[in-house]
């Protein structure tokens, strides 16, 4: 199943708000699982 976790949304905040300090861009986080992704910029959440 790859329906992202609470500490999966936690880190990809975490490491994009990180990637802004450090002026290097955070342009998605992917969960992959056997039967597909979820990708966090696809959903609009990047």
């Amino acid at each position: 199943d790859p329906t992202p976790s609470a500490e999966d949304h936690r880190l990809t905040r975490s490491l994009y708000e990180a990637g802004k300090l450090l002026g290097i861009p955070v342009t998605d986080h992917v969960v992959v699982a056997r039967d597909g992704f979820f990708s966090f910029a696809e959903e609009g959440l990047l």
